[in-house]
């Protein structure tokens, strides 16, 4: 069966990247009504610390070591979820802005997939290269300032940068992204960029 991985990437349930990813997810759900979403909702998924075992178990990959036992079983961890990621025919990562940036745990998700020979690998003569096949990816991201406008107020947008540079290190270049913004301030506006934004998402679900 075909699938849809989900990165729901906000602690809050009525968030407004929640309720965008909402919006999508209907709109594919009729489109696409045999396709399989896997919700991979990074605030409630066992993800591991990024040290200890894991880390070294990332340095003798660099060096090709052989894992030690602890080594082992923290790098098939990171292995699990890069997996459940690798299988995905498309990828939806709804995420908030924290800070001009992305939640802490949504980095934490990438700093543990993202491993060599796992999903890059170095090659002296070629440098870094992907090992992930390419696939449709759409990010929607709700910040409290207007992004997708230019009233930004002043503030500086690290996320969509970060999450396309990531992203296209692993392997995905095919990505998207639909910004929701302002979240705070005059309701007028708000309500404004909410309804473009679910506009554009359901529009955007028929096809994807």
């Amino acid at each position: 069966m075909a699938k849809l991985l989900h990165l729901s990437c906000s602690p809050r349930a009525e968030s407004e990247s929640a309720a965008g990813a909402r919006v999508f997810l209907d709109g594919f759900h009729k489109a696409r009504p045999d396709w399989d979403v896997d919700v991979v909702d990074v605030w409630r998924e066992r993800m591991p610390e990024f040290t200890g075992a894991i880390v070294e178990a990332k340095y003798a990959r660099m060096k090709a070591q052989a894992f030690t036992d602890a080594q082992r079983d923290g790098f098939a961890e990171a292995e699990r979820m890069a997996l459940r990621f690798s299988l995905a025919d498309r990828v939806l990562i709804s995420t908030p802005m924290w800070n001009f940036s992305i939640p802490y745990k949504l980095k934490q998700w990438f700093d543990i997939i993202v491993q060599p020979g796992l999903t890059f690998q170095f090659d002296p003569s070629q440098g870094y290269l992907p090992l992930l096949k390419d696939r449709p990816t759409l990010v929607i991201i709700a910040s409290g300032s207007d992004f997708a406008t230019g009233m930004n107020r002043g503030c500086v947008d690290m996320a969509t940068p970060y999450l396309r540079e990531i992203l296209r290190f692993i392997g995905i270049s095919n990505v998207r992204f639909v910004t929701i913004g302002p979240t705070t301030g005059p309701q007028q506006p708000i309500d404004a960029a909410r309804a473009r934004a679910h506009q554009h998402l359901a529009a955007m679900a028929a096809t994807f």
